[in-house]
């Protein structure tokens, strides 16, 4: 088997992981907060932590994956003060914030299978367990780190020793104002709401009756209150974006652990932002983009996998349309490739190993992209490298075969007059009459297909 190394935020460096359960692996990864479309920089956290589980499988472990869905307590800021995000979703399209947190779950799942990554082990919602946080809230009563003020029931995290160990905080002495604001009634900045109570005189769309009152639970709670039920009091890796470590992942750390008195995940992973005009992708500034988005710029879902790839999942991506683009044609290249060559065969060892070697470290998917073009460009048969590419795909996720095989059956069905046209646009090229090569391009566009231009030379793609 090989041995993974990970960069664990806990403990701050690149160690090797070893599993709780022999072959056995529990993995949590934070999951959508459903009251709007997913951004691509959402999908990046996504897509990392897909790459994690497939070499994990890789590595012939059985991967026990939750991931929950957020469909209530997630306020518009870190202070523990404003609306919920569904409540506020709700208005915004005129529907309850049950119905929006249903219709975005779905388009979440939806483009979960067109970016192919494998679907959760459990796929859990916060409003199905909320019998769950209350008695997490009620074991944190019982411990005496907690009270209750006007508007819910909080966290002390004076009470917490080692409050703030994942990213070195330190609580004590913190003022108001250096990380978040302070709600009326608070002891400690860092205090947090386990359970906030519905405003007097208003109904929300999600609400519960509690021992302390009708309320809903804070958004650190569910995460906590998920992870143990499916995974068990300590399980082995958490997964999430890196700006869930100081704020979401310190808490779940602070009231699991107190909870319970053990530790509550031995590695934490935390993939980086992909940025846009030099700060993070957020759904907050209302420049996002979407999938939707990608494919007006004949960028597609499985392109963009690709483009994640050209960084390691603890370093900043920039987002450009023309990087994404240059990704996507390496992308079609490699298809192309594929669909070229002969029925895989035995592949090529050192090539796999070579791999396998870059990805069990620290994931680093631009070693890997590495080795795949070093395989192209080698001189074993093409049998062999398809071989190879195939076993590459099930890290990669870029669903080669299936890709390939729908371009082997595009080109049965190119009209002869296509095929005329690229032939007297060759020509032209050899000829260097390139204005009627470009003329020629755009009336080839026109009849459905794209061109290629490729070192193993002129080809051809059906426009989606």
């Amino acid at each position: 088997m090989n041995q993974l190394h990970l960069y664990n935020t806990l403990t701050r460096k690149v160690e090797p992981f070893v599993p709780l359960k022999t072959k056995q692996v529990g993995l949590y990864t934070c999951g959508p907060t459903v009251y709007d479309f997913q951004h691509i920089g959402n999908y990046r956290t996504f897509l990392f932590e897909d790459i994690l589980k497939r070499v994990l499988l890789a590595d012939g472990y059985q991967v026990n994956h939750v991931m929950n869905i957020t469909d209530v307590g997630h306020l518009v800021s870190d202070a523990d003060e404003g609306e919920d995000k569904l409540e506020k979703g709700a208005r915004r399209e005129g529907k309850t914030a049950w119905e929006v947190a249903e219709f975005y779950t779905q388009a979440f799942k939806q483009d979960l299978v067109v970016l192919n990554i494998l679907p959760a082990s459990k796929l859990v919602r916060a409003t199905e367990h909320i019998q769950e946080q209350i008695d997490l809230i009620q074991a944190l009563e019982k411990k005496g780190v907690t009270y209750k003020i006007a508007d819910g029931v909080y966290m002390d995290t004076s009470k917490v020793k080692d409050y703030g160990k994942l990213v070195g905080l330190k609580a004590k002495g913190l003022k108001a104002g250096a990380r978040v604001d302070m709600v009326k009634g608070k002891k400690h900045p860092t205090d947090f709401a386990l359970w906030k109570f519905s405003p007097e005189g208003s109904k929300r769309d999600m609400e519960w009756e509690s021992p302390w009152g009708v309320g809903f639970p804070g958004w650190h709670l569910e995460c906590s209150a998920m992870a143990m039920k499916y995974l068990g009091k300590t399980f082995d890796i958490h997964c999430g974006g890196v700006d869930h470590a100081p704020i979401h992942h310190t808490n779940e750390i602070a009231q699991s652990e107190t909870a319970t008195g053990k530790p509550f995940a031995q590695m934490w992973c935390h993939g980086e932002f992909l940025l846009m005009d030099g700060g993070k992708m957020a759904k907050s500034s209302g420049g996002f983009i979407t999938l939707k988005n990608l494919a007006e710029h004949q960028v597609s879902p499985l392109g963009y996998r690709y483009f994640t790839f050209s960084a390691h999942w603890r370093s900043k991506l920039s987002f450009s349309w023309e990087a994404l683009q240059a990704a996507q044609s390496a992308y079609d290249r490699l298809l192309e490739l594929a669909a070229d060559w002969d029925e895989p065969k035995i592949g090529c060892a050192e090539f796999e190993q070579q791999f396998m070697d870059a990805v069990n470290d620290d994931l680093n998917m631009p070693q890997a992209l590495a080795v795949v073009w070093k395989l192209v460009k080698s001189d074993y048969p093409d049998s062999a490298k398809l071989e190879s590419l195939l076993k590459f795909d099930e890290v990669l996720g870029l669903d080669i075969a299936r890709q390939a095989e729908r371009i082997r059956q595009e080109r049965k069905h190119i009209p002869e007059k296509v095929v005329g046209l690229v032939k007297e646009r060759d020509l032209a090229r050899t000829e260097k009459r390139f204005a009627v090569a470009d003329s020629l391009r755009d009336e080839i566009k026109h009849t459905g297909f794209n061109i290629m231009d490729t070192p193993e030379g002129t080809r051809l793609r059906k426009i989606a």
